[in-house]
């Protein structure tokens, strides 16, 4: 009975440690600083929902900003490494009147920025031959392929002459977005194998260009 029972607790303490990795990074929280517009800097465990557009402190309680007045934040990501940067940023989305809402930045330079906005989907491959709790894992580039097979996607855009523009993720569209230097793009692209539709391609990408346009 007691080697049953020991059996049992190990299998929870499995499952409830692999659904634990299983968190999305906006559902997590993590150790960062929120820089609000009148100057002041808020530091501790926070965790952000761009869906909504708000970023939550929790110090003794917890305390929630909006886009609205805040300027950035930025977190250590654990799961993923290194630090992440969420700027609030006036956007229209299809709209006359723009508003502020969160972008992270994941490369800058002189001439423009790359952009992204994470979100949640079902992935409609379903489960496959991966096993119960999917084949890629935890992965900033793919996202945890869960029991409902949800996963984490991301919505890119430039930042270009003060302009935000949202890029489609095709090939043909990377090159307008980045004009002037095709050539050598592609040969960056093909010589690294980079993808036009990825985040890691992407930014590295992003980051050749502007190095391009310093020279």
């Amino acid at each position: 009975m007691k080697k049953a029972l020991l059996s049992l607790s190990l299998l929870f303490l499995v499952v409830v440690g692999a659904f634990a990795q299983n968190q999305f990074p906006s559902q997590m929280w993590h150790k960062g600083n929120i820089y609000t517009t009148d100057g002041q800097v808020y530091g501790g465990e926070i965790k952000y929902d761009l869906e909504s557009n708000v970023v939550q402190l929790q110090d003794q309680t917890v305390d929630t900003f909006t886009s609205s007045n805040v300027t950035y934040f930025e977190l250590f990501d654990e799961v993923y490494g290194g630090v992440r940067k969420f700027f609030s940023l006036p956007y229209a989305n299809g709209n006359d009147y723009a508003t502020p809402i969160f972008f992270e930045v994941l490369t800058e330079g002189d001439q423009l920025a790359l952009l992204c906005r994470e979100y949640v989907t079902t992935d409609s491959r379903g489960m496959g031959g991966y096993g119960m709790m999917g084949g890629y894992g935890m992965n900033p580039f793919y996202g945890p392929q869960s029991m409902m097979s949800n996963k984490l996607a991301f919505k890119y855009y430039f930042l270009k002459n003060g302009r935000i523009e949202p890029y489609s993720l095709k090939k043909k569209d990377l090159f307008d977005m980045l004009p002037g230097h095709d050539d050598e793009l592609s040969l960056f692209m093909r010589k690294n194998r980079l993808d036009y539709d990825k985040r890691g391609d992407l930014l590295r990408i992003t980051a050749y260009y502007n190095e391009l346009n310093q020279n």
